[in-house]
């Protein structure tokens, strides 16, 4: 069967963007597809999805998860240039590893919020959707796609949030939200 890359956008206000984007991925690790992980706004934290991925990474290998975000853009934690820097930086990685040959499908988990902060351009997001090489699946999470995104998407699953338990004053749960 001759695969057709399809461009894959998670977006909306509700839960579940990366943990769509992860179960993807790992159906795809799990039909024998190469799939790279890259994170623009996650740090070093430890979460169930960055566990996971790493197991099945040492297991047959084929996945790769990379966390290249500074963590949360709050204002006062690290200068938003210390983020956009990570950000291009990012994007640069995402363009070479795209056009390497190595990877079946590529996430870019968070890129969203990337170009919606301005630590990356939707031009720029435009140049590398151009970029990418017809064969290859490209995943993009993150609230607010921008219109570009949403024009060029194959397949755009909103996600929508009816209800939250941190409405009813409880916090992120470990193995839920992270």
């Amino acid at each position: 069967m001759e695969r057709h890359g399809l461009l894959i956008v998670y977006t909306g206000d509700g839960k579940g963007k990366t943990t769509a984007a992860m179960g993807l991925a790992v159906r795809a690790w799990g039909d024998g597809l190469r799939v790279l992980i890259l994170q623009f706004i996650k740090g070093g934290w430890q979460t169930g999805e960055r566990h996971a991925i790493e197991v099945l990474a040492r297991t047959e290998g084929r996945i790769e998860l990379r966390p290249l975000g500074l963590g949360f853009t709050r204002k006062g934690e690290k200068p938003k240039e210390e983020h956009k820097r990570a950000a291009e930086a990012a994007l640069k990685m995402a363009a070479d590893e795209l056009q390497s040959g190595r990877w079946d499908m590529v996430v870019l988990d968070e890129i969203n919020y990337a170009v919606r902060f301005g630590l990356i351009t939707e031009e720029e997001l435009g140049a590398l959707l151009e970029r990418r090489p017809p064969e290859v699946h490209l995943v993009c999470t993150g609230r607010a796609a921008c219109p570009l995104l949403l024009e060029r998407a194959d397949l755009i699953t909103e996600m929508c949030s009816l209800r939250h338990p941190f409405a009813a004053g409880i916090k992120a749960q470990k193995g839920i939200e992270f």
